[in-house]
C-alpha cells in the first residue's frame, strides 16, 4: 500500500523566529495555548509529506518505530541539525506538568498561575522601560567616574550573604516534594535516567540569581513555592545569557520569563516560552527530522547512487545511437530503453535522498553514531545516551565522542557499504514505496519518450 502518487515529501524548512505576542488560542500541553493555526496545520500534516502515523504527537508519546522515535528525533537534533535544546526543554516541560499536577492543593497555592493578562502587563512594562545597563568591569567605572557616562548607584540584594530578606524562608528539612523534582521520569523516552541531576546547587543559584539582576527583577524569588530550586537549575541551563543549552529568545522573551519565574513556578510562567519552543519543533525540527528518515543510505551511497543512474543513460544513450548508426533494424533501438529505465528511476529515487538497492530489502545504512555502538564501551554508550535526555546536563556538544574520528577515519568504500538494518517503522517504509513507485511511473514515461525520439530516427548505415 501506499500514498497518493502526488505525495511530495517534507520540504526542508530554516528556522525563523515567530513573534510571541501573536494570538494563543489553540490548545497545547499542559492547558498552555499556541497560536490558533497550530491545530489546522497539526490537521494537515500529510500536506507536508507527513503521515499521521508520523506525527509530532505520535513520536512524543513513543507511538513509532525506528528510525523514526523520540530517541532518533534527538539524535537528529544533535548531530544534524545542532539544536538539540529546543527537544530537551520541551520534555522537560511535559514532565514538569504531570509533576506540578501531581503536587497537593496547598502547595500548588503557593505557586499561582501566571495569567495572560499579567503577561501582556508585564510585556507592556518591558516595552517602555529601557533595558537595563550591563555590568561593566571597574577599570571603565573608574574611567566614567564623575562623568555623564557613571553608572546611577543601584542596590543588589546578595542571595549568597546571610541578610535579612522578607521573602526568604529558612532552611526548610527536605520533604518528598523536593525528592519529586529528581524523580526518574515515567516517560517511554527515558530509559534509566532521571530528568534532573543533584549537586551543583550554589552554582545555578548563583546563575539564577546573575539572571534575574540582568533582566532588572526587583522582587526576589519566593524560596517556599514548590519546585524553586528546579527552575534556578532551568534558568541557569536554559535562560540565561551564555547558558550551555540556551533557548534562542529575544531579549524581551527572556526578561518576561524571567520576571514571570520571579513571581511564580507555576507552569504558566512558561506559556509565552514554550509557545516558541513547541511552534519550532513542530513546523520545523520535525518537518526536517522526517525528510532526513525518509533518505535511506548516507551521503557517500546516495552519490554513488546518482553517478549509476547517471551512468545508465549514459549507457542507454551511448546504445542507442550506436544501433542508430548502424545497419540493424529499428526494433533493435528498444534494448536502450533497459539503460534509460535503469538509470531515469535510479537517478530520480537518488535525488530524494533514497537507494533503490537498499529500498529492495527495505533496509538502511546505520548512522555514525549507531555505527560504532557495538564497538564502544557499553558504559560509555550508556552515558552518552542519558547525557541527550538529560534535560538538567551540560552543553551538546558530540566533538570528543568516539565514534567522530572513528568515522573519520573510514574509508570512502566501506563508507559506501556500510552495514544495514532493517527499517521497523511501516510509516515510513510506505513513504519509500510511494517514492520509489513514482520513480518507476516517471521512468517509464521517459523511458518511452526517449526510445521514440531514436526509434524514429533513420538508419546511419555506416556498419
Amino acid at each position: 500500500m501506499v500514498y497518493s502518487l502526488a505525495y511530495r515529501r517534507p520540504p526542508h524548512v530554516e528556522p525563523r523566529r515567530i513573534s510571541t505576542a501573536s494570538a494563543e488560542s489553540g490548545p497545547s500541553i499542559g492547558g498552555t495555548t499556541l497560536d490558533e493555526t497550530h491545530e489546522s496545520l497539526q490537521d494537515s500534516s500529510i500536506n507536508y509529506g507527513i503521515p499521521d502515523a508520523l506525527s509530532f504527537d505520535r513520536i512524543i508519546d513513543g507511538g513509532t518505530c525506528p528510525p523514526c522515535t523520540t530517541r532518533d528525533f534527538m539524535n537528529y537534533l544533535i548531530y544534524i541539525e545542532h539544536a538539540a535544546e529546543n527537544l530537551q526543554f520541551f520534555l522537560w516541560y511535559k514532565d514538569y506538568i504531570r509533576r506540578f499536577d501531581l503536587l497537593s492543593e496547598k502547595e500548588r497555592r503557593l505557586a499561582p498561575e501566571w495569567t495572560l493578562e499579567q503577561a501582556e502587563a508585564q510585556a507592556l512594562a518591558l516595552k517602555d522601560n529601557p533595558a537595563p545597563m550591563k555590568s561593566i568591569s571597574a577599570e571603565t567605572a573608574a574611567v566614567f567616574k564623575g562623568t555623564d557616562f557613571d553608572a546611577p548607584k543601584t542596590t543588589i540584594v546578595e542571595l549568597s550573604k546571610g541578610g535579612s530578606n522578607p521573602f526568604g524562608t529558612p532552611p526548610m528539612t527536605p520533604t518528598s516534594r523536593d525528592h519529586d523534582s529528581i524523580a526518574p521520569s515515567e516517560y517511554p523516552w527515558s530509559d534509566s535516567g532521571s530528568t534532573l541531576k543533584s549537586g551543583f546547587k550554589a552554582s545555578h543559584d548563583k546563575k539564577a540569581a546573575g539572571a534575574f539582576a540582568a533582566a532588572d527583577v526587583k522582587l526576589q524569588p519566593f524560596t517556599i513555592q514548590p519546585f524553586r530550586e528546579e527552575i534556578s537549575r532551568i534558568i541557569s541551563i536554559y535562560v540565561a545569557e551564555g547558558a550551555p543549552r540556551q533557548l534562542n529568545l529575544s531579549s524581551k522573551e527572556r526578561a518576561g520569563l524571567l520576571h514571570a519565574l520571579a513571581t511564580t513556578t507555576h507552569p504558566t510562567a512558561f506559556r509565552r516560552v514554550i509557545h516558541t519552543v513547541e511552534w519550532s519543533l513542530r513546523h520545523q525540527a520535525h518537518q526536517n527530522f522526517i525528510r532526513w528518515t525518509i533518505c535511506n543510505g548516507n551521503r557517500p551511497r546516495v552519490i554513488f547512487a546518482r553517478g549509476l543512474g547517471i551512468a545508465g543513460i549514459v549507457g542507454g544513450i551511448l546504445a542507442a545511437v550506436l544501433i542508430v548508426l548502424s545497419n540493424a533494424g529499428r526494433g533493435w533501438r528498444v534494448l536502450s530503453a533497459i539503460g534509460f529505465g535503469i538509470g531515469i528511476a535510479t537517478l530520480v529515487a537518488a535525488w530524494k535522498g533514497m537507494c533503490v538497492v537498499l529500498h529492495g530489502m527495505h533496509h538502511r545504512h546505520l548512522r555514525p553514531w549507531e555505527l560504532f555502538a557495538e564497538d564502544d564501551d557499553a558504559s560509555s554508550v550508556l552515558e552518552m545516551k542519558k547525557d541527550s535526555f538529560d534535560t538538567i546536563g551540560s552543553n551538546n556538544s558530540y566533538e570528543d565522542q568516539p565514534w567522530v574520528a572513528k568515522y573519520e577515519k573510514r574509508n570512502l568504500i566501506r563508507k559506501v557499504f556500510d552495514r544495514e538494518v532493517w527499517i521497523q517503522e511501516p510509516a515510513l517504509r510506505q513513504i519509500q514505496d510511494t517514492i520509489f513507485l513514482q520513480a518507476v511511473l516517471g521512468s517509464l514515461v521517459l523511458t518511452a519518450i526517449c526510445v521514440g525520439i531514436f526509434v524514429a530516427l533513420p538508419k546511419g548505415r555506416f556498419y
